[in-house]
């Protein structure tokens, strides 16, 4: 049997009830995640490095770095944006500059 359309209150209710279901279920959401960030960053913490360099017996002194006499080829990009490519490069791989040596850089 066909039941009459709805009355402008009981539409009211089920839009309402809609809302508040939909807001509650985002408030849970935010709350996992929330709770997992910090079960995450917790171990991340907690975290021993899996790779660690051995430090060396003994370095041997250089005359003159040699990336110092040689110019690095720049191909579409300047200065400031190779220097910044150089410094990412020495930390990422925790090689000092020094001892690095770059030939060209170019923009991909």
């Amino acid at each position: 049997m066909v039941r009459d359309p709805l009355s402008q209150l009981d539409a009211l209710v089920v839009a309402l009830s809609g809302f508040v279901i939909v807001f509650l279920m985002l408030a849970l959401l935010w709350g996992v995640i929330l709770v997992i960030s910090r079960v995450v960053s917790g171990v991340e913490h907690h975290q021993v490095p899996v790779m660690s360099a051995p430090a060396p017996a003994a370095v041997p002194a250089r005359a003159a770095a040699p990336a110092a006499s040689q110019q690095v080829v720049l191909e579409g990009i300047d200065e400031t944006q190779a220097a910044c490519v150089m410094a990412i490069v020495s930390h990422e791989t925790g090689i000092p500059l020094d001892q690095l040596v770059f030939k060209s850089i170019k923009a991909v």
